[in-house]
């Protein structure tokens, strides 16, 4: 198995040479050559010409294009960032005994188990790198802890047996966790595929019931990722509209525009049905974005005939070549592994160049959302006493700053839903008011209806004009005393906010130091209590004091005159009808002072005060000598997170330098 680079690629770079040389076409002439009709001398020149390609070494262009987006994403991924987001890949999926290993064996040059059932248990991260040296290759498989290099490709298919075990157990269960392995070779394209279960539709065996359900949640998980590059593995001799690997790609991509489908196994096909096969492959059937290609692999009868890998590809060759419906797509460079090989390096080039623009958005995104993780867990506590107490003095005062910040509006960074906190508390103070707003207009359309009522039972032998003192204060007091329990209400709601937000804060600052946290919270949790009690009782004397009437004179008569709106008419109802007016008047005097002294009252109890307070009980904690060690005792992972986070900022950072320097 040598380099090789095919003439034409369905849809392929045109930056990719066709060959090195020129042919002559008969056609051109008419003429024909040795006694063949010119058209099919050109076929057959054409075909020759596609078949040589296959062997032609990598063109320099390709070296300077391609292997540079490959290498990129093998830096990233050699500093680790695949732990953090996903990077460009292929994932080749299929139905059981789909062909996909068969596919990756003849990619790699290295045998895969076979086997009936499920073979593939785990995703195989399958890492292929061309390398210009002869006659050069090397393996690598890892998975959990382990590692182990590889020298000889006889190694790969019980190493990958003896890891599926390890990972899912003896037997036929399957697992999440991906086993990596990477071959550098002479004989390989510059890829990175990750082959995937195969799609069980029913449990066999000592298979789980639900082992169908399992594996279309594994495979799931990667080809839902836009990342990836879908690699659809269909054996011709089965109907495409029916199969699941097809029907799962185009649930996740319904475009198309990440799905390739594979075609396998076309010398199983039907005599007679040839067309439909090259119909699918014409993408005349069940269309994709990306298209089909067909590739016929080492079958179970070439393996017990000892057929290697390369005699395999030499095989394929001559079956396209002298297949009358199939040779055609060698031709348009759609049939043949070496033409697959080389159309997955060009999507998965492209895939790369398209998604960079993203990729260095996100590595910077999470970069600063890890500094900014790290910021808050800060640096270890210090170990001597003084130390200590400085350190936890620095610790306090930097979570009531932010406190103090929050409760003045001066906390941009602080969110609730997406929304700030004053704005949140400002927002329930209008409500407030509106709610106020409201009760006058119901008060007065009330007065509207009971005025002809009250008329009838209460008036005496008064004169029209003449108000009744007594039943005026009597309506008042009655109309207040229901703002109690609305104006409570809107104090809990407040206060409960702010408790939570509070918290909150306390979390975020002493993250890393769960006893300070939750001495934090329980101090938050009682002086919210106390708070809200305190407030709650002046509320109430708020209330109690506006059901004792009183106004300035002049503030008074303003307000009756809008009520009675300067109308001289005489009034039907007489005195009833003129203590509607006193009533509707005096009522909205007492709601426009309500509703500026309840918040104000809240204002003071549950933001300013508590937040002073709660510096004061904060700093109290030092007093306690004794616990001080235990305040700033750090929980058993934070020392782990916190290394962990550094190692990710450590890598993020590495890539963001790498994709700048890539341009």
């Amino acid at each position: 198995m040598e380099p090789y680079l095919p003439a034409e690629v369905a849809n392929g770079p045109h930056d990719i040479p066709v060959h090195n040389g020129d042919f002559t076409n008969p056609t051109k002439t008419g003429l024909q050559k040795d006694g063949v009709p010119a058209a099919q001398q050109a076929q057959k020149e054409q075909r020759s010409v596609s078949v040589k390609a296959m062997d032609t070494p990598l063109s320099i262009h390709y070296e300077q294009e391609v292997r540079p987006c490959i290498d990129l994403i093998d830096s990233l991924r050699g500093f680790g960032v695949d732990k953090d987001l996903g990077l460009p890949a292929i994932a080749v999926i299929g139905d059981q005994s789909s062909g996909k290993s068969s596919v990756l064996e003849a990619l790699s040059g290295v045998a895969f188990p076979r086997g009936s059932g499920i073979v593939t248990r785990c995703p195989l991260e399958l890492k292929l790198k061309n390398v210009k040296k002869a006659n050069v290759w090397k393996g690598k498989i890892s998975y959990k802890d382990y590692s182990k290099n590889l020298s000889s490709a006889a190694e790969v298919e019980q190493e990958i047996l003896k890891a599926q075990n390890s990972i899912a157990g003896q037997g036929v269960g399957i697992s999440h966790e991906l086993i990596s392995l990477e071959v550098e070779s002479t004989n390989v394209p510059d890829l990175t595929l990750i082959d995937l279960p195969g799609i069980a539709r029913v449990a066999v065996g000592n298979q789980p019931q639900d082992i169908g359900d399992q594996i279309k949640s594994l495979i799931k998980s990667f080809i839902l990722q836009k990342e990836t590059i879908n690699l659809v593995v269909v054996p011709c001799n089965v109907d495409i509209a029916t199969t699941e690997a097809l029907k799962m790609a185009q649930e996740v991509d319904p475009s198309g525009d990440r799905t390739l489908g594979i075609l396998t196994k076309p010398d199983l096909v039907d005599k007679g049905t040839e067309k439909d096969v090259v119909d699918i492959v014409q993408n005349l059937t069940v269309e994709l974005a990306k298209g089909y290609m067909i590739v016929k692999c080492r079958g179970q009868y070439d393996i017990i005939d000892n057929i290697t890998l390369v005699d395999a590809i030499a095989k394929e060759k001559a079956f396209f070549e002298n297949h009358e419906q199939f040779g055609p797509l060698l031709d348009e460079g759609k049939a043949g592994i070496p033409n697959l090989a080389v159309r997955l390096t060009k999507e998965l080039v492209n895939h790369i160049n398209k998604l960079l623009p993203q990729l260095r958005n996100e590595i910077e995104t999470k970069l600063n959302q890890s500094l900014q993780t790290l910021g808050r867990y800060g640096i270890a506590a210090p170990t001597t006493y003084s130390e200590q107490i400085t350190f936890l003095i620095e610790k306090i005062n930097n979570f009531c700053s932010h406190i103090k910040n929050l409760t003045m509006g001066e906390e941009p960074q602080d969110m609730i839903d997406g929304e700030r906190y004053i704005t949140i508390v400002r927002n329930e103070f209008r409500d407030w008011n509106t709610f106020l707003n409201n009760c006058v207009s119901k008060f007065q359309n009330h007065m509207e209806h009971i005025v002809p009522q009250y008329e009838r039972v209460y008036r005496g032998r008064e004169l029209p004009g003449f108000v009744n003192y007594n039943t005026f204060e009597s309506f008042i007091k009655k109309e207040v005393s229901t703002l109690k329990n609305p104006a409570t209400t809107k104090l809990k709601t407040i206060t409960e906010i702010t408790r939570d937000i509070f918290m909150v804060i306390a979390e975020q600052h002493f993250s890393a130091f769960s006893n300070l946290s939750k001495a934090a919270k329980v101090i938050i949790a009682n002086m919210s209590h106390k708070q809200e009690t305190e407030a709650e009782k002046l509320l109430q004397a708020q209330i109690k004091v506006e059901c004792v009437v009183y106004c300035q004179d002049g503030l008074y008569n303003h307000s009756l005159f809008e009520a009675k709106g300067n109308s001289l008419q005489p009034l039907a109802f007489g005195s009833i009808e003129e203590l509607s007016y006193h009533l509707h008047a005096y009522y909205k005097i007492v709601s426009h002072r309500l509703a500026n002294q309840i918040p104000m009252v809240i204002r003071c109890y549950i933001l300013d005060e508590f937040a002073d307070k709660l510096r004061i009980e904060m700093l109290e904690l030092i007093q306690d000598k004794d616990r001080i060690n235990v305040y700033l005792m750090e929980d058993e992972d934070t020392q782990r997170k916190r290394d962990d986070l550094k190692r990710k900022i450590d890598r993020l950072t590495k890539a963001q330098k790498t994709l700048l320097e890539f341009g």
